[in-house]
């Protein structure tokens, strides 16, 4: 039984030149369900794909003449960028595949190969051009844009967040957002404000942590001409900036308590007087602040007002560290690298299956910049093996936060592995993880819904045969 799309069966395209492969392969895809259809080279290939755009995935055979499968996968990614193919080679030719791989093939089988194979190869690259189509379609229903803080997420926790932002966004209400640096407090402080009637007016931010005491006050409230040494005109400062919008200010922790009791009067009152000024300046400003200290120990300490936190504090925003959030690391570094690819004019692959499990298992101390920055850096330099090795490095010791069980192999001073623990390749680690995380996945799919299998494959968005193979593999029984 193959793999559908709706109602129709999926059309897929077999390249190779030996004529009895081609045929062997193509009576194996009829056998199974799938439409099939064959080229006896690249340019053959080529025009078909061109033809034909209900073509869903292709079989490619590398070893061709005139046009090998090298150059025609190339030329394939050319005119249908997202299109799945899976190579077919032989033995001998590893080198090759991992060049395919690295331009963008989505899996390969080597001759001969069974039935089953082919449907789980066939099932898997379906699966990943599904996962990429999801979330290009994600992209685009939340028009991702920084400066207007949309933001990618999968994990419920994540859902929390946009809940209480469409409840509270429209209003006038002051914010504070807590959370680990990194974790994007200046991304939801833009969502507020850009969900909100003030969309059209100004959103200003001000770092508290960037400018000394002396600065900071004349940055937020302005000064007059004279009021200082070099203060040679009138300047207005932030909050006149923000009038009639938003304020952002992050670190709100950081702000010296000479400062705090001025602000505390813009929060009372709407009104301030510049650096050396007599006169009041009135403001409507809607105050959205951010923090990554407890604000609450810095109160017992009298670093910071209480008055000025409960009149921050009105609706409380926690951003969870990236590593509590994990569901959300896929969607996020696909869409870092498509938006970097794009950007650098790059095109930049991963073997998902590597990466991923690494993925998932580093500890991400610098939460979702350390994830921006990383994958900005792969793609501008083009090497995904130090990513790959700073995530390795960085995974050793770490401790997995979903359950808090430790995965690392701890070495002791003279070299040995604690415990009785081998060492293993880093592949072999990182498919253990995974195979670990998809069981747990699975686990937890099919007991939410009381074993129906069928359920289960629809809540995880794979196919039912899928699915039981996957039990099969991982050793699942009720």
């Amino acid at each position: 039984m193959g793999i559908h799309m709706g109602t129709e069966k999926l059309k897929i395209l077999v390249v190779d030149d030996d004529d009895s492969i081609r045929g062997y392969v193509a009576r194996l895809l009829s056998m199974s369900g799938f439409d099939a259809v064959t080229a006896a080279n690249g340019r053959d290939a080529l025009s078909q794909i061109k033809a034909n755009p209900d073509i869903s995935l292709v079989l490619l055979d590398i070893l061709m003449p005139e046009m090998d499968g090298l150059e025609t996968l190339s030329e394939i990614k050319k005119v249908a960028k997202d299109m799945p193919v899976i190579m077919l080679s032989a033995l001998g030719q590893t080198n090759i595949i991992v060049k395919a791989m690295k331009s963008g093939a989505s899996d390969y089988l080597v001759k001969p190969f069974e039935e089953e194979e082919l449907e789980l190869a066939i099932a898997k690259s379906i699966e990943k051009k599904r996962l990429l189509a999801e979330i290009s379609s994600l992209k685009k229903k939340l028009r991702v844009d920084e400066l207007k803080g949309e933001f990618i997420f999968a994990s419920p926790k994540m859902q929390k967040v946009k809940d209480i932002i469409e409840q509270v966004a429209d209003t006038d209400v002051s914010v504070l957002i807590e959370g680990e640096s990194g974790t994007g407090k200046e991304l939801v402080a833009r969502s507020l404000h850009y969900r909100s009637s003030l969309k059209d007016k100004p959103f200003v931010k001000v770092n508290c942590a960037a400018l000394p005491h002396e600065l900071l006050e004349s940055e937020l409230f302005g000064y007059e001409r004279g009021a200082f040494t070099g203060a040679y005109k009138s300047k207005a400062g932030k909050f006149e900036l923000a009038n009639n919008g938003t304020i952002f200010l992050d670190e709100i922790g950081e702000i010296d308590l000479a400062i705090q009791s001025k602000l505390l009067q813009v929060l009372q009152e709407g009104s301030f007087s510049r650096l050396g000024g007599k006169q009041d300046v009135r403001v409507n400003v809607r105050v959205i602040a951010a923090t990554n200290r407890d604000l609450r120990k810095a109160i017992d300490e009298g670093r910071f007002r209480e008055d000025i936190y409960y009149r921050l504090n009105v609706v409380n925003i926690h951003i969870p560290a990236l590593g509590e959030r994990v569901e959300d690391i896929p969607y996020l570094f696909e869409y870092f690298l498509e938006t970097y690819n794009e950007k650098y004019a790059k095109h930049i692959n991963v073997d998902k299956e590597e990466v991923y499990p690494l993925l998932l298992k580093y500890p991400w101390p610098g939460n979702v910049r350390e994830l921006k920055n990383l994958v900005k850096r792969m793609v501008i330099l083009g090497n995904v093996d130090d990513l790959i090795r700073y995530l390795s490095e960085g995974a050793a010791g770490a401790t997995d936060r979903r359950d808090g069980k430790d995965y690392a192999f701890r070495v002791r001073d003279g070299g040995a592995p604690a415990g009785d623990l081998p060492i293993l390749p880093l592949k072999d680690v990182a498919k253990e993880a995974s195979i670990k995380a998809e069981r747990d996945m699975i686990l937890r799919a099919l007991k939410g819904t009381n074993w129906n299998k069928k359920k289960a494959a629809d809540m995880l968005q794979i196919s039912y045969k899928a699915l039981l193979y996957k039990i099969k593999e991982c050793g699942i029984e009720k």
